[in-house]
């Protein structure tokens, strides 16, 4: 009986304390290594969208303005996300903040960029999307920069 209080009081205590940045819910090596894997691939995989739009930069920003805020200014984000936010999610930090320009980047690119073409052309924006929401609700895992400082 002592032993399924002291259970429920540590559910109790994790779920109303638990930090934003905290890793705590993650159990087990085996799925921290599943969160490195996924982490490095899928952030290793946008940089190279990153750096494409970086080496075309003057090029592209002149037709990039998919929320009307200027090709210049558009583009930049875009590169900031797919690239720093990128680097930043491969070492584990910052990883939950990290993921929120990538998200809207997604969603910007789904569902504004490519609103009006087929699903095949959307299909990689919605897998990149699926991946960091994924890791913004469950985070780095313990081989991170934030597990070993927000732990």
């Amino acid at each position: 009986m002592q032993k399924n209080i002291y259970y429920e009081y540590n559910i109790y205590k994790c779920m109303s304390r638990q930090r934003f940045l905290s890793t705590k819910n993650v159990i087990g090596s085996y799925t921290s290594f599943g969160l490195l894997f996924l982490r490095v691939a899928i952030s290793g995989i946008m940089l190279t969208h990153g750096i494409g739009k970086i080496m075309a930069f003057s090029e592209l920003s002149q037709n990039f303005n998919p929320i009307g805020i200027g090709g210049g200014l558009s583009l930049g984000l875009v590169v900031f996300a797919e690239v720093g936010c990128s680097l930043a999610i491969i070492f584990g930090l910052l990883t939950k903040l990290a993921t929120i320009p990538l998200i809207v980047a997604m969603c910007v690119a789904v569902f504004v960029f490519h609103s009006g073409d087929l699903f095949a052309a959307k299909e990689p924006g919605l897998i990149y999307l699926t991946v960091y929401i994924t890791l913004f609700f469950v985070g780095p895992g313990r081989y991170s920069v934030d597990y070993a400082l927000f732990r």
